[in-house]
């Protein structure tokens, strides 16, 4: 079937309110709506910030979440919302905490256990309001229909994809970001990278989603280099917001593929933030896939402003070379992963196969550990 006659369904946040100061829009947004029990969700960062929200009421702060959160920390969450019984629940801060306030925002008073709501449309309809509001540009989490948790006995990461996720207002405003340091904003800005290339490149491509996906790798060529040399450049952090929010987009209609899969373990075993893993894996699995998608891989590198060369180690110098001219750190072993955790790493990273079977090349589990390895 052609991509075009390919049925997509396109689910947006309610309200998206894009742009420097948006910020600003979340307090009569709320008041509007008579809201008086706000919760929010924050990161470690933001946790004294709230007050920039402006939030009308008695306001309950939680920001107990570690860097890759686990279950517990979604447990910690629903607790502190049952205590505070919101009206409202604000995810303020990177990707994993808007996925920890979509999850408790869902979960709240339904009984449902993370096991339950797992997988597609399973979680109950929310009874409490959700914004979204983003403090990094990598995940794209706040245009988003899905939620992701570790699950620490398994290693795995559990999906919960629902429309009964999608925030009701999302607020992109890039002066959040201004106080992201330059490593994190290199690794977020790959992140959101991969996530447009690999929409762009998958076997679920679709032309309404390619656009989207295309536009993403053309700002973070852009913009990814001038917001590390100088964090204060604000057209370039609302140009990485943007590309930012593109990513978003490309996660509901297809999603990502096997570098998101192999990226996965690094956090889930060895605590690696999800931007650093995936820029790590991003040069291996580019070269991998290039042979089935050149024309796509072609127009990637050119997009970041590099040189497209057609054969397959040549793709993988220029993509490297990239992100390490970022500053990223491409070596495993310097990230904390010990050579005897590659082999599992392997074995979880093949089992991923809602993400691998999107893969435009099928990769085995010793092509899996022979990128683990190159990389190591």
């Amino acid at each position: 079937m052609p991509e075009q006659l390919r049925p997509i369904e396109i689910i947006r946040p309610r309200t998206i309110e894009l742009g420097s100061g948006t910020v600003a829009t979340i307090a009569p947004w709320a008041r509007a709506r008579g809201f008086t029990r706000p919760l929010v969700i924050s990161d470690v960062f933001f946790a004294d910030r709230i007050d920039m929200l402006g939030l009308p009421g008695h306001v309950t702060a939680f920001s107990e979440i570690r860097r890759e959160p686990e279950i517990a920390d979604l447990e910690a969450g629903l607790a502190a919302a049952a205590a505070a019984r919101p009206d409202v629940i604000v995810g303020f801060g990177g990707g994993s905490t808007m996925d920890l306030a979509k999850l408790v925002a869902a979960m709240l008073g339904t009984g449902q256990t993370i096991h339950d709501a797992a997988g597609v449309e399973r979680v109950h309809p929310r009874t409490v309001a959700l914004i979204q509001v983003a403090t990094t540009s990598g995940t794209g989490s706040e245009a988003s229909n899905r939620a992701l948790i570790t699950d620490p006995v398994t290693h795995n990461k559990l999906v919960a994809n629902s429309n009964h996720l999608q925030a009701d207002l999302a607020v992109v405003d890039p002066d959040l970001t201004m106080t992201v340091p330059p490593r994190v904003t290199a690794a977020t800005g790959v992140d959101a990278l991969a996530h447009c290339v690999e929409a762009y490149t998958n076997r679920l491509a679709h032309p309404y989603i390619d656009m989207y996906a295309v536009e993403g790798i053309r700002l973070i060529g852009r913009y990814l280099p001038r917001a590390i040399a100088d964090g204060n450049d604000r057209e370039a952090r609302a140009g990485l917001s943007l590309a930012s929010l593109y990513g978003g987009f490309c996660l509901g209609p297809v999603n990502t593929a096997a570098g998101h899969a192999l990226a996965y373990p690094l956090g889930t075993r060895r605590h690696v933030a999800h931007g650093a893993s995936n820029a790590l894996m991003f040069p291996h699995v580019l070269a991998f896939n290039a042979p089935a998608v050149p024309q796509q891989t072609a127009t990637i590198l050119a997009a970041l402003g590099l040189a497209a060369p057609a054969e397959q180690r040549a793709v993988f110098e220029a993509a490297h070379g990239y992100c390490q001219g970022l500053g990223i750190e491409m070596r495993m072993s310097r990230l904390g992963v010990l050579e005897s955790d590659l082999g599992g790493m392997a074995d979880e990273a093949h089992a991923i196969r809602r993400l691998l079977d999107n893969n435009p090349r099928e990769i085995s589990r010793d092509e899996i550990l022979a990128i683990y390895r190159a990389a190591f």
